[in-house]
């Protein structure tokens, strides 16, 4: 099941309000906060698609760099045991815990970007 749209380099997230039978999101990986809505997929879709155009054109007039930037360092919350497993894995391979750590995440993003 994916909760997310996709248009051009843009992830949107999507969501459903039952009470005002309306579908709504946001532009995901950016500075701002951009929102969609619809009232039917197809007009949620499309209010993305626009949402993305609209964003893109905007950052240009402004001369404003359109994706979100990073830092490249993040904190990661994991159970105890996990995180003494994957510190002795790191031993056993003679890297860091960050080296390791960044290798799972490289393997699972070329995983799931051959299955998207």
């Amino acid at each position: 099941m994916k909760d997310f749209l996709q248009y051009k380099e843009y992830i949107g997230s999507v969501h459903f309000n039952a009470e005002d039978e309306a579908f709504f999101g946001k532009i995901e990986g950016i500075e701002d906060l951009i929102s969609f809505e619809g009232t039917s997929v197809a007009e949620l879709k499309k209010s993305f698609k626009d949402a993305v155009e609209d964003y893109i054109q905007l950052c240009k007039e402004h001369g404003k760099n359109t994706e979100k930037s990073y830092k490249g360092s993040f904190n990661v919350r994991i159970s105890p045991e996990v995180h003494k497993k994957a510190k002795r894995l790191a031993i056993m391979k003679g890297i860091s815990l960050n080296q390791f750590i960044q290798k799972a995440v490289e393997h699972e993003i070329i995983r799931e970007s051959a299955d998207i």
